[in-house]
C-alpha cells in the first residue's frame, strides 16, 4: 500500500481548510443534496464529501456507508492521492493498482474496488478535499461521466464558498469574529496539547472616528482594508489574523517566544510607517495595541485572552495625547 504524499503547499492548504470552520460539524442539507444526487446520476455504492485534514479523512456527508464513524486516516484514504492532482482520480479496479491491491478499505469493509474523486479547490488553488464516488464492483469511467463529476465538484465548491463567506469579514476578507474564534481556538488547544506558546495581539485604530468624519466613510473602508494589509505582510501565513468588527483588529501568534513577538511588533511598525508614506492620503494609520501572553491556568478560551488584550489595548490607548489629522 501507497501512503499518499503531501502536498508542497500542505501548510497553507490546512490553514486554508481550517478557516472554513467545516471540520467536525453536522451534516447540512447543502452537501447531502450533492451525495444523494451523485449516488444516483452514477449508481455507485457510495458517494461522499470528505476533507483531507491533517493527519485524517473527515467525511462532511455520506451516501452508502452505513457505519457511525465520520473519520478515517489519511495515511490508508485514496483522496489522500486524488488532492495531489489537478483533475479527477479514477482508480478503475483497486485490486489491479500496486499503491492499493493492499488497502484495508479494498480488503476489508467498504471493499473498495472503484474510486474516483474530484478534487475541491478554495482560496488560492488549495484542494482542501474531495468529492468522491466509490463502488464494491471495478467498473470504467467515460469522459461523460467525468465531466458529469466535474459539475458536481464545482457545486460543491459553490456550497463550500459560502461557509467560507460566514466566516470572512467582507471588506478586508480576512476573518471575521466568528472565523477568528473558530480558528484560534483550534490553534490556542494544539499549542496547549504541544506546550507551544502563543500571544494575542489586540489592535484598535487610533483616530478612525476622524478619518471618517473629515474624509468620508469610503476613505475609512480604504484605511481598515490598508491596516488589514498591514498585518498580512507583518504576521506569519500560519497566524490567525481577523477582524472584530468596527476598527478592532486581533491576531494569534502562536508557537513564539517573548522576543520573536517583540520582533514581529517591529516588523509591524516598520511596514505601517512605510505604508503610511506610500500611501500619502493626508492621514497616518495609527493603532494602539494590547499584547498577552497566553498563560493555560489563566486563560481557558480564546475569549479570556481576547478580553485581557482589550483591557491593554485600551489602557495603551488612555496613555497617549490626543493628536489631529494633518
Amino acid at each position: 500500500m501507497k501512503v499518499p504524499d503531501y502536498p508542497e503547499n500542505e501548510e497553507i492548504r490546512i490553514s486554508a481548510l481550517r478557516s472554513l470552520n467545516i471540520l467536525d460539524t453536522q451534516p447540512e442539507e447543502r452537501f447531502d443534496r450533492l451525495t444523494r444526487l451523485a449516488k444516483r446520476l452514477f449508481g455507485v455504492s457510495i458517494a461522499m464529501v470528505n476533507m483531507v485534514d491533517m493527519n485524517r479523512l473527515w467525511c462532511k456527508s455520506s451516501q452508502g456507508i452505513g457505519v457511525e464513524t465520520s473519520e478515517y486516516s489519511r495515511a490508508t484514504s485514496f483522496c489522500g492521492h486524488a488532492i495531489l492532482g489537478d483533475d479527477i482520480f479514477v482508480i478503475p479496479d483497486a485490486l489491479m493498482d500496486q499503491r492499493f491491491l493492499d488497502n484495508p478499505f479494498v480488503l476489508g469493509d467498504p471493499k473498495v474496488r472503484f474510486y474516483a474523486g474530484i478534487p475541491l479547490v478554495i482560496t488560492n488553488g488549495c484542494k482542501v478535499g474531495t468529492l468522491c464516488l466509490v463502488d464494491r464492483d471495478p467498473r470504467t469511467f467515460s469522459e461523460e461521466d467525468q465531466g458529469l463529476l466535474r459539475d458536481l465538484g464545482q457545486m460543491a465548491e459553490q456550497e463550500m464558498a459560502a461557509v467560507r463567506m460566514a466566516t470572512i469579514d467582507e471588506l478586508t476578507q480576512i476573518s471575521n469574529r466568528r472565523g477568528f474564534i473558530a480558528l484560534s481556538t483550534h490553534a490556542l488547544n494544539l499549542c496547549k496539547r504541544l506546550e507551544k506558546p502563543a500571544s494575542l495581539f489586540f489592535f484598535d485604530l487610533d483616530l478612525f472616528k476622524e478619518i471618517n468624519d473629515r474624509y468620508g466613510h469610503a476613505e475609512g473602508d480604504r484605511a481598515l482594508i490598508g491596516f488589514s494589509q498591514i498585518l498580512k505582510e507583518a504576521f506569519r501565513e500560519s497566524d490567525v489574523i481577523g477582524r472584530l468588527g468596527g476598527d478592532e483588529f486581533v491576531v494569534l501568534l502562536t508557537n513564539a517566544d517573548h522576543q520573536q513577538s517583540k520582533l514581529i511588533l517591529s516588523r509591524l511598525e516598520q511596514i505601517r510607517t512605510d505604508f503610511n508614506k506610500t500611501a500619502a492620503r493626508g492621514y497616518d494609520i495609527l493603532c494602539s495595541v494590547g499584547i498577552v501572553a497566553f498563560d493555560p491556568n489563566r486563560h481557558q478560551s480564546i475569549e479570556d485572552l481576547l478580553e485581557d488584550g482589550d483591557r491593554l489595548m485600551y489602557a495603551q490607548k488612555q496613555t497617549k495625547r490626543p493628536k489631529s489629522l494633518q
